[in-house]
């Protein structure tokens, strides 16, 4: 049996990508529909799971998923894989290994601080996020619920839903460089999980091993370590 956080792991990467009838990914799950990565695992502290895209062969998929199922489980496990060079080795004969990206996956606590400088982003205060989020103008109407930290009517740190299925939805966080450390971007990121709980979705939260900052927001919330990303794009 599935422990109920496994389950929601599967969740998610339901909703981290586009995929086939065969369950291969076809592209990231965004609006945008960016490509997706050769190999995704993700490992839980009880089980693990490959992804693979669509035009991985089902020789190497087969061969990815039974390394996926030989990596060490439990609380203890590595940053890296331990078939890391392995899964390479196996992807190098598809195509080069271009990038590589790791990093831990978190859930919500029970109880989370609801900030009320916090304000909801759709298209009639937009405006909120020029100059210092213009990328991000594009993404409003799409990533739902987007929520923003106001400091001198200017937006200084947004969450927003960047991946979203009716089960799950997966934060996407940035915080202007001047107002960083001031813990901003917990307010922000504490308002958009209650505002995905209303929805009646679990609220993820991911990062990489290297993004110290994102590392500060996790432990303000005190969030739980539920498992670790390895793809391979």
């Amino acid at each position: 049996m599935i422990d109920c956080q496994s389950e929601l792991s599967r969740q998610r990467l339901g909703a981290l990508y586009v995929s086939d009838r065969r369950g291969r990914m076809v592209s990231v799950n965004e609006w945008n529909r960016p490509a997706a990565p050769r190999f995704h695992l993700m490992r839980t502290t009880k089980a693990a799971f490959s992804r693979f895209r669509a035009d991985v062969t089902d020789e190497v998929a087969a061969k990815l998923e039974a390394l996926g199922d030989q990596e060490p489980l439990g609380r203890e496990q590595s940053q890296s894989p331990a078939q890391e060079a392995k899964f390479l080795e196996l992807l190098g004969h598809d195509a080069s290994a271009s990038r590589v990206w790791s990093g831990p996956v978190f859930i919500f606590p029970d109880e989370l601080p609801k900030s009320e400088s916090a304000v909801s982003i759709d298209q009639s205060n937009s405006h909120l996020l020029v100059a210092e989020f213009d990328d991000w103008l594009p993404d409003v109407v799409h990533r739902q619920p987007f929520k923003a930290v106001v400091v001198n009517d200017r937006a200084a740190s947004i969450c927003a839903s960047v991946r979203i299925s009716d089960a799950v939805h997966c934060a996407g966080v940035e915080t202007q460089a001047k107002c960083r450390g001031k813990g901003l971007a917990a307010r922000a990121v504490a308002n958009w999980a209650l505002a995905v709980r209303e929805l009646g979705a679990t609220p993820f939260y991911s990062t990489s091993w290297t993004n110290e900052a994102s590392w500060r927001v996790a432990a303000r919330l005190n969030l739980v370590f539920v498992g670790i990303d390895f793809h391979v794009t």
